[in-house]
């Protein structure tokens, strides 16, 4: 079974935004040393406790301090920019750490209404144009913009012997679609989505056309997990995911993810809307391996991709 990382960067309580962006660093590493296949960081917008709206920068921050990890974007939110300038930076991210990018494709706004309209002019509208936003953008990555006049003579430069590799990610099965039509490997974010995610990867094998990017599909699951010594510990790490989360809820969150301390002392049984998410794999290493497997066969996924958000940064280093 494939592992790969998926980091939001995430601030604990009391730490500084540049403590998140360090611990990335050193969570990239840890997974390169335990041969992790590949390492992605998000992208959000102004969102409460985490700190990367700039993939790119961070990636050319640990790509220069790993050497064979694959680092990628997981996701660049395609609808607030122009897929030129997306090729332009990912082929420069190439260029200085070949053959180990991926640039991961999504649609979320990445952050709040307010955010949102901050970074962009009409969201909604780069949202509709979606398809044609991918499809220009694939064809900028491989440098074959013919098609279109006004490009035909414009090259993404730096031009890098091996371009990055185009994922597109998504919770439904329009994302599913998408990369199946283009051709690009898929990974469905399992931990945020409610959808019958087993259908939508189905619907991405059945309808995947082969392309220069990929001859196959190829696919990723993203699941939320918490794993520890024992059952018990692991569940007294999720509990300051599951009062960060309630916060949120709440419109609050900014102070950090919560401490252990202070997650005891909230009373989780009163809030019968918040619970542990059911999505959330939690236990010891034997029952979060066991459960892994049982997705990756009913998912039938190449890859398994961990997201993990606790209050100590050490509780996030994967366990050999």
């Amino acid at each position: 079974m494939k592992l790969s990382i998926l980091d939001q960067a995430p601030i604990s309580a009391g730490k500084a935004p540049r403590d998140a962006l360090v611990a990335s660093l050193n969570l990239a590493q840890t997974a390169e040393k335990l041969g992790y296949e590949r390492y992605w960081i998000a992208e959000h917008h102004d969102f409460p406790a985490l700190a990367c709206p700039a993939p790119e920068v961070m990636l050319s921050y640990i790509g220069a301090q790993t050497s064979k990890i694959r680092i990628g974007s997981g996701a660049v939110l395609l609808p607030h920019y122009k897929p030129y300038k997306i090729a332009e930076t990912y082929n420069l991210l190439a260029t200085l750490f070949p053959d180990r990018i991926d640039l991961g494709i999504g649609r979320a706004p990445g952050g709040s209404a307010e955010a949102t309209m901050a970074l962009s002019d009409n969201y909604l509208a780069g949202v509709n144009k979606m398809p044609e936003a991918t499809k220009e953008l694939l064809q900028f990555l491989r440098n074959d913009i013919s098609s279109d006049p006004m490009y035909s003579k414009v090259l993404a430069s730096p031009l890098p012997p091996i371009a990055p590799l185009p994922w597109i990610l998504g919770t439904s099965e329009k994302s599913a679609i998408l990369a199946a039509e283009n051709g690009t490997p898929y990974a469905f974010g399992h931990f945020m989505s409610e959808k019958d995610g087993v259908s939508i990867m189905e619907k991405y094998v059945e309808e995947f056309k082969g392309s220069d990017h990929s001859q196959k599909p190829q696919s990723i699951l993203c699941i939320s997990v918490i794993c520890a010594e024992t059952t018990e510990k692991a569940e007294e790490l999720a509990l300051s995911n599951a009062l960060w989360k309630i916060k949120l809820n709440n419109g609050e969150g900014r102070d950090g993810i919560p401490s252990k301390e202070e997650a005891r002392q909230y009373s989780f049984i009163q809030d019968e809307n918040n619970k542990l998410s059911r999505k959330m794999i939690i236990g010891n290493p034997k029952e979060v391996k066991e459960e892994l497997l049982t997705l990756q066969t009913q998912y039938k996924a190449d890859e398994m991709m961990i997201v993990t958000i606790t209050h100590r940064y050490e509780d996030r280093a994967p366990m050999n």
